[in-house]
């Protein structure tokens, strides 16, 4: 089988529910959670004789992401009935937008393996939310919290070639809507889902090959692995003579494997029509330069700046911007601390780890920013060497103390004194004179033994550099 002589071509749905405190539509709370169909009115769960009203919030936070995504905000949109029949839809159509989206024709960088890659945006339109199924045993129940909350769908162009493009694309988009403040990004609750438009053809090929859509992926990991699952079983399909058929499919991440879930649809299956209940939306220039003039400095921005404002690498910048928080951190620790390649080593480094294992938030760090600046000054300083550095941050995080009383509690301050740390070289000499004599007839590589006798006998607490020097001097005899 050569998977080589094919390539994908992937397009992403993105859906990202708005942070409005009601719902499109109405009045109900759009908050996550609550007990079953508590947050529910007469206009969400689609009652005869109801007439929705738009949330003007929701289209503030529609013009606020479509400038962030270089789309162009059209001054005129129209919602429509997308019609389908689904037990967790109500009024048996959800309204959506159709042939006049709100945003359109934008696009996104993306660094792949340090590339730069653009990403065309074909769309981003306003739609409600349906509600959510469960299904238990012989019986299904319906929760329409989740109903006519706001939702921005963005889709983007078939223009990713692998599963980590198409990964990273989802994170760039996701990092956007949390700088925003419009989405929190969720996937395991769902405020954030991706539909994954998958194909594959010969390389060489113009000619798009039939494609499938995976549904609803609620991770990134997933993302990939779900993508690539289905290249290969399309290239199967293909090379055993077969067709491709047009479809929707579910992804297993327990079996890794996808399903079929039902056929495709097409756009005339939904039946969209004009929403008699809902005049076109207007939007005027002035709503447009407010949005703008409102739009933080989203992440890409900020990890340019980080480069030429503070010598960071790009790796660095990119990796501390993905998440604001992150961002806001950093910036703290090198305005305590003037130290900005450090502040960035610290926290890419042992702060990162220690929050991945302790599976916890940058806000919720036991240690806090001007906590890691003193740590990186009292490095700076050579009170504390890089290697216990790491261990009195270790003793932070768990604890919440700072550095300084760490140090000064566990007696762990950095041997500086040029004296003191010769009477500890001159105590290393007598103790091994065989070593000695082998190191002055030539035996160079002996230093590095030496160098470990003296740290222990300092209990590593002796400055490396100084010692180093007082060491090589001594050793001459």
């Amino acid at each position: 089988m050569a998977y080589s002589d094919y390539e994908s071509v992937i397009g992403l749905e993105i859906h990202a529910q708005f942070l409005t405190d009601t719902k499109i539509f109405s009045s109900s709370s759009a908050k996550f959670g609550g007990g079953d169909n508590e947050h529910v009115d007469a206009v969400c769960m689609g009652m005869p004789g109801t007439l929705p009203v738009l949330n003007k919030k929701a289209i503030e936070f529609a013009i606020k992401t479509g400038l962030a995504l270089n789309c162009e905000v059209k001054k005129k949109s129209v919602f429509s009935r997308k019609n389908y029949f689904y037990p967790d839809l109500p009024k048996g159509y959800q309204i959506s937008q159709y042939d006049q989206p709100v945003c359109e024709k934008g696009f996104l960088d993306v660094t792949i393996n340090g590339q730069k890659k653009r990403i065309g945006i074909t769309r981003a339109h306003l739609e409600e939310d349906a509600g959510k199924s469960t299904h238990h045993g012989d019986y299904s129940l319906v929760n329409y919290n989740r109903s006519s909350v706001p939702l921005l769908e963005i889709v983007s162009e078939p223009d990713m070639r692998s599963p980590q493009e198409a990964a990273e694309y989802a994170r760039a988009v996701r990092s956007i809507l949390r700088y925003l403040g419009v989405c929190d990004g969720n996937l395991e609750e769902g405020s954030m889902r991706c539909d994954c438009n998958v194909s594959v053809r010969k390389k060489g090929e113009k000619k798009f090959g039939t494609r499938t859509e995976l549904k609803n992926i609620n991770s990134f990991r997933f993302i990939e692995k779900a993508i690539q699952y289905e290249i290969e079983r399309q290239i199967d399909v293909i090379e055993s003579g077969q067709e491709i058929v047009q479809e929707t499919r579910l992804y297993d991440s327990t079996k890794n494997k996808t399903f079929s879930m039902r056929s495709k649809e097409e756009a005339h299956d939904y039946r969209y029509f004009p929403d008699p209940d809902l005049l076109p939306l207007i939007i005027s220039d002035k709503e447009i330069d407010l949005a703008k003039s409102s739009l933080p400095e989203l992440p890409q921005q900020r990890a340019q700046r980080f480069q030429t404002q503070y010598g960071l690498p790009e790796y660095d910048s990119e990796i501390l911007t993905v998440e604001k928080e992150m961002a806001d951190y950093f910036e703290s620790v090198v305005k305590e601390c003037g130290n900005a390649k450090s502040a960035s080593n610290w926290i890419m480094t042992e702060l990162l780890r220690e929050l991945n294992n302790s599976k916890k938030e940058i806000a919720d760090s036991p240690v806090s920013a001007k906590m890691l600046a003193e740590l990186v000054q009292l490095i700076d300083k050579n009170t504390v060497s890089g290697k216990m550095a790491k261990a009195v941050f270790m003793e932070m995080f768990k604890s919440g103390k700072t550095a300084s009383e760490i140090v000064k509690s566990q007696g762990m301050s950095q041997i500086t004194d040029e004296n003191e740390i010769g009477k500890i070289v001159d105590q290393v000499i007598q103790a091994n004179p065989t070593q000695t004599t082998e190191y002055r007839s030539g035996k160079d590589k002996l230093f590095g033994f030496f160098v470990g006798q003296a740290m222990k006998a300092s209990k590593g607490q002796a400055n490396p550099e100084l010692l180093n020097k007082v060491l090589k001097e001594k050793l001459k005899g």
